[in-house]
């Protein structure tokens, strides 16, 4: 059956129905596991046609509502003609919400109408799906897959076509309005159904403007997912291309995946430049009347002087395409996947099958710092957030744990016990449908690909990896300390914590610290403060110490400093983890190394002595938590409970989630204490008790003999639980908790003493310098 024409005329946008849809959309997204992050600054306001990528169905219905969102704007869209073969209930829908097909006799007069009337265009310029991510071929030319054609082609230029017939039909009002034609001037207005001729004229003067935009999902994950559960149901024999699309669309809208959309710099098309095309251009222009007139010289050019425009129009639509192609792929927003599979690709196509754990971690680290000084790439907050690729070095960073888990799933690598091994599957062809199933590390390789700088940079981290520093590598780390407190400030900012950030009266500087000595002695100590503090509790005494030849670092526990907020969100684990990246950074500038502790601090030091790490040569607690003054505190773990309890039928935050806390030190500490934290250190102090007996280095305990916060029969009870024969106690006379910040009753000086008598017993004179 012929295929019915259709009609010249395209109904105009159905506001209300797309109101309520925008409506439906906010409420889905909140549903979804997708989160949408949007990266533009004024594009939205400036541009007229919005150019994004392709790579899954999902994400055509994303940018009209996002650009609604920002802007009231109403958006058109072009959709496949097959959607409007029938008179179906979608078809009807889509055309009330400006979706066209596209093979419309009038596509671009009619977005170009639209276009003047003030709304947008959406267009997605690869014409299709690019489920493999490849759009450079092997002579460096963007182009891609046609699955029609079985063959690479370029990409579409309609959007450049549209924005250079939209031009030119600018230049006719202009010309018209100096010829003083009021009659054609009119005659447009009502055509386009504009509200004055003010309006064709403001119009005619702004600039046609292209927004080149690049959406780009992560993680990308092929696994089991609800959606394609629940279409199995009701289909049978799902096709490997609906069964791949259900994989990987089900898990980007349900699971936790990042949408980034970023919009690139505007693009003008092409102007015409020399004399005698312009000249031309006037020319020919003035024998148009319509949009239709100005868009058909591209199709059936009706004279010579038209078909030498329309060649020119063609190669300068061909120069706007590359141009906005190339913005697109610019903008594609890296991530560790994009570097580990970049990495792993350089490696085979060189003929290497394998590569050291250590150097794979070290060298994806240092390639993150580096890429954290190049504002010209855009990088995903896992490269940015030193929470989510700190762990890089070690092998335990959680995003690289599941890119090589779903490589190990999908037999493109085997992880041996010191190193990885590529399998030749890493380079087999694959099937356009099935390339996302078997061989992700192709797909992300390809989407980094545009961007040259990446893969120069990871062969230049590899030759680092190599020769680098343990300092250097420390230096990164403790930059990544100070980086940690800056995202968790900024990301417990915002107003709906103002309920308690307000009434927080902390101001000293709660940044780490690190300290070299003029005169080195070859010792570091290691500072950890206490519960609802920050390194500034004990600044001073590191500057002290520092005095004395000692290297120092002060650690920060994660979510002290920022806002109470921050703190209910952390374990007592996440604060020792702090703790072990602390000592990490201090032990690559000394063999030998003291820990010193304050309050929960001192029990934290205490468990890092437990581990036996061989650079520990002595730990100093003091303060130490096991028993309190308020017998209240035994309530803690049955008010947490109540809070989860209450988290988790409603939506209310529990019912005492914070207990307003009277401190000794108001400019350094909260004055909000999360019964979170109450909790887990209520967990810590019972794990003492497995740990205490694991200490077998020198133990000096410290306490205040009148300590309004921890009972003083604390101390005796931790030196009964330590098994190390090097043990000390000493009580000092004070009505005061923070005994060490103060340096009450001399005690940097006992301190002090312990430490050269440490070293002065070493038999082995590990402590007399490096």
């Amino acid at each position: 059956m012929p295929k019915i024409p259709y009609p010249d005329n395209w109904s105009d946008i159905d506001t209300a129905l797309y109101n309520s849809s925008v409506k439906v959309f906010s409420t889905v997204k909140k549903m979804l596991g997708v989160k949408i992050i949007l990266h533009a600054g004024t594009q939205i306001q400036q541009g007229d046609i919005f150019l994004f990528n392709h790579f899954s169905r999902f994400e055509t219905f994303i940018p009209q509502f996002l650009i609604f969102e920002q802007s009231g704007a109403y958006s058109c869209a072009i959709a496949s003609g097959e959607f409007f073969d029938e008179d179906t209930i979608l078809a009807k829908y889509l055309k009330k919400v400006g979706v066209f097909p596209h093979d419309h006799n009038r596509l671009f007069p009619l977005l170009a109408a639209h276009i003047l009337r003030g709304r947008k265009v959406i267009i997605f310029p690869e014409g299709g799906m690019i489920k493999d991510r490849d759009v450079i071929d092997d002579k460096g030319h963007y182009s891609i897959y046609s699955r029609i054609t079985g063959q690479r082609r370029k990409h579409h230029t309609g959007a450049a076509v549209l924005a250079q017939g939209i031009d030119v039909f600018k230049n006719m009002i202009h010309q018209v309005y100096a010829d003083k034609n009021q009659t054609q001037l009119l005659r447009w207005k009502e055509e386009l159904q504009l509200d004055s001729l003010d309006q064709l004229l403001i119009s005619a003067l702004k600039p046609t403007l292209i927004i080149p935009s690049n959406i780009t999902f992560y993680p990308i994950r092929s696994s089991e997912n609800l959606l394609l559960t629940g279409v199995e149901l009701f289909a049978d024999n799902l096709s490997i291309r609906q069964t791949e699309e259900l994989l990987v669309e089900g898990n980007i809208m349900l699971k936790n995946t990042d949408m980034d959309i970023r919009m690139g710099a505007p693009i003008a098309p092409r102007k015409v430049s020399h004399w005698w095309n312009r000249y031309l251009l006037n020319a020919v222009t003035s024998e148009f009347k319509t949009l239709d007139d100005v868009f058909a010289i591209n199709t059936s050019a009706k004279n010579f002087k038209q078909k030498i425009l329309a060649a020119n129009f063609k190669n300068n639509a061909n120069a706007t395409r590359d141009q906005y192609m190339r913005e697109i792929y610019a903008n594609v927003t890296i991530n560790l996947s994009h570097l580990a599979s970049t990495l792993i690709m350089y490696y085979i196509q060189n003929g290497h099958t394998q590569i050291k754990r250590q150097c794979f971690f070290t060298t994806l680290y240092i390639a993150v710092k580096h890429l954290q000084n190049n504002s010209k790439i855009n990088l995903h907050r896992g490269l940015l957030n030193p929470m989510d690729y700190s762990d890089l070095i070690s092998g335990t960073c959680k995003r690289f744990e599941q890119f090589i888990c779903v490589a190990k799933t999908t037999a493109l690598i085997i992880e041996h016990k010191d190193y990885y091994q590529f399998l030749p599957k890493l380079l087999e062809a694959q099937d356009f449908d099935n390339i996302r199933l078997e061989n992700l590390i192709a797909v992300y390789n390809n989407e980094a690909e545009p961007i040259s700088a990446i893969r120069t940079l990871m062969i230049q981290a590899l030759d680092e990896c190599e020769k680098i520093s343990p300092k250097q590598l420390a230096a990164w780390c403790f930059e990544d300390e100070c980086r940690d407190l800056n995202w968790e400030r900024h990301a417990y900012t915002k107003p709906r914590f103002d309920d308690i950030n307000e009434n927080e009266t902390a101001i000293a500087d709660p940044s780490p610290f690190f300290f070299k000595p003029e005169h080195d002695n070859g010792i570091g100590v290691l500072l950890i403060h206490g519960l609802l503090a920050s390194p500034a509790e004990l600044r001073d005494y590191g500057e002290h110490l520092v005095q004395q030849g000692y290297t120092v670092m002060g650690v920060r526990l994660k979510g002290h400093g920022s806002s109470p907020y921050a703190l209910r969100n952390q374990t007592w684990e996440d604060w020792y983890a702090s703790v072990l990246r602390g000592f990490n950074i201090l032990k690559a500038h000394c063999k030998h190394i003291f820990v010193s502790g304050f309050s929960t601090g001192g029990a934290l030091a205490l468990k890092l002595a437990s581990e036996q790490y061989p650079e520990i040569i002595g730990i100093c607690a003091v303060a130490v938590p096991l028993k309190f003054i308020n017998p209240a505190f035994m309530l803690v773990s049955l008010l947490h409970g109540v809070n989860k309890l209450v988290d988790w039928v409603s939506s209310y935050e529990g019912v005492t989630p914070f207990i307003e806390n009277g401190t000794e030190h108001p400019l350094i500490n909260y004055r909000h204490v999360p019964v979170k934290s109450l909790y887990e250190l209520r967990r810590l102090i019972q794990d003492m008790d497995d740990f205490l007996p694991l200490c077998n280095v020198p133990v000096l305990i410290l306490h205040g003999e009148q300590d309004p916060i921890v009972s003083a029969s604390s101390a005796p009870e931790i030196m009964g639980k330590l098994s190390t024969k090097n043990k000390q106690l000493k009580i000092i006379d004070s009505n005061r908790h923070g005994i060490l910040m103060e340096n009450i009753g001399g005690i940097w000086s006992y301190i002090n003493d312990f430490m050269s008598t440490t070293c002065s017993t070493k038999k082995d004179g590990r402590c007399e310098g490096k």
